[in-house]
């Protein structure tokens, strides 16, 4: 973070100061503080589990509702002035703003936009909320040129003041889905949601849109658009997949074209790929070299189509961040993607996608019909929510796992999938052991 006086943090924030103003902060802002960072400012908030002002004794200087008998910046909500601290930090140091957001495929086309921009200071995993956004912003020094965030949202509203906290320059909307249906209510409110990111952009940025999604491809902007897609500006074909399903094809713009041969599995990365490019394209970059780096990305956010193969012969995916209806169909196609070239049975292990409200018997009953459609061997459902989806009903996390000990052969290739409060992620670690 650029260096802040107490004082100085005080009056952006609107806060009064609880001990020696003239304090400087220099590091990172943080909320675990049993992860302190040196010279930081430790932003305490009384939760309904646990209140953080009682964690703050080994604290350099606090952001915090009320005094904690450590430096601290004394406010009426934290939250709120973290947001503020964080604007004013971006105003100071003025990078380029680039936003991602999108029904899924956010953090990976997160990923792969960093990459694009090295050392640019990008959103950690998915922290892509009212905490996550300020704290990403507040990792600014002040020679950073770019600030590279992911952006979620579970209602109407939220995107707005997410980019009031950091005005982006350039924003992407990947797609309009079903994730967290239930929160938002309705497919339209989905979009409007979404479209937020767009309507917030200046008339001198750019808006990378999704020309295949009709809810997106339309979405107002006073910006410029650029789109991606098949039917977009920046585009690709030829595609191939390896043993892995990792994608190879060309990617193309203006009429030029650069080959790309991406490290992560599934055919729909070309597409997260496809939009990382072209945010890198409107921010900039030239297509070759874009290409290049794109090609290079190894994985970086974990949970996310992570593909090992076990020493005595299994293959394993590990796509247990989270799920919904899009990313699982995207996830059963790679499954059986790779296990087309092994002499094994394809295995989808499936857990609940949350957030679907009362469309989620129904869509849990489709990802099973998909499955069997596509040419899954044996699909396991988990946990009662997860039936629906029909195949062998394990009641919790241990029946999968002695199952899959019993049953599963050295040609096999296992797909475990879920949202991430399902807790299928101790399923992929107990397959993925060595």
């Amino acid at each position: 973070m650029i260096p802040l006086s107490l004082a100085q943090i005080a009056a952006v924030t609107g806060g009064t100061v609880c001990g020696d103003p003239t304090l400087v902060v220099t590091g990172p802002a943080y909320l675990d503080s049993r992860a302190p960072h040196p010279g930081g400012l430790f932003v305490a908030i009384a939760g309904e589990r646990a209140d953080g002002h009682a964690f703050a004794a080994g604290a350099h200087a606090v952001l915090g509702s009320r005094p904690t008998g450590r430096p601290t910046v004394v406010v009426a909500d934290p939250v709120v002035a973290l947001g503020r601290l964080a604007r004013h930090v971006v105003a100071a140091v003025a990078p380029t703003v680039l936003a991602v957001t999108g029904s899924h495929g956010k953090t990976t086309t997160k990923d792969y936009l960093a990459a694009l921009l090295p050392g640019a200071v990008a959103t950690a995993g998915n922290q892509n909320n009212e905490l996550g956004v300020p704290m990403t912003a507040l990792r600014l020094r002040p020679r950073d040129e770019f600030l590279v965030l992911e952006l979620g949202a579970r209602g109407v509203g939220h995107l707005a003041y997410l980019c009031d906290i950091a005005p982006p320059h350039v924003g992407a909307v990947l797609g309009v889905g079903s994730a967290h249906v239930g929160a938002f209510g309705s497919l339209e409110l989905t979009a409007a949601a979404k479209g937020e990111l767009p309507a917030a952009l200046p008339g001198a940025g750019v808006a990378v849109l999704n020309a295949d999604d009709p809810r997106v491809a339309g979405m107002p902007t006073p910006a410029r658009v650029l789109t991606f897609g098949l039917r977009g500006d920046v585009t690709w074909r030829d595609v191939r997949l390896d043993r892995l399903a990792r994608p190879s094809f060309a990617l193309g713009y203006a009429g030029a074209w650069q080959p790309v041969r991406l490290q992560q599995s599934g055919a729909h990365q070309v597409v997260n790929a496809a939009g990382a490019a072209a945010v890198a394209l409107a921010a900039g970059g030239d297509l070759p070299a874009i290409a290049r780096r794109l090609s290079a990305v190894e994985r970086a956010s974990p949970m996310r189509m992570a593909v090992s193969r076990r020493d005595d012969g299994p293959i394993v995916i590990d796509d247990t961040y989270n799920a919904n209806p899009e990313s699982m169909r995207a996830a059963l196609r790679a499954l059986v993607s790779i296990g087309r070239g092994r002499a094994g049975r394809t295995v989808a292990v499936l857990g609940e996608m949350r957030e679907l409200g009362p469309a989620s018997a129904a869509a849990h009953a489709e990802v099973g019909a998909f499955a069997r459609a596509a040419g899954v061997d044996v699909v396991l459902a988990v946990g009662a929510a997860a039936h629906p989806a029909g195949g062998i009903g394990l009641g919790d996390i241990p029946a999968a796992v002695a199952w899959l000990e019993e049953h599963l052969g050295p040609d096999d290739t296992v797909l475990v999938k879920a949202s991430r409060a399902a807790g299928l992620d101790v399923v992929a670690r107990a397959l993925a052991r060595v």
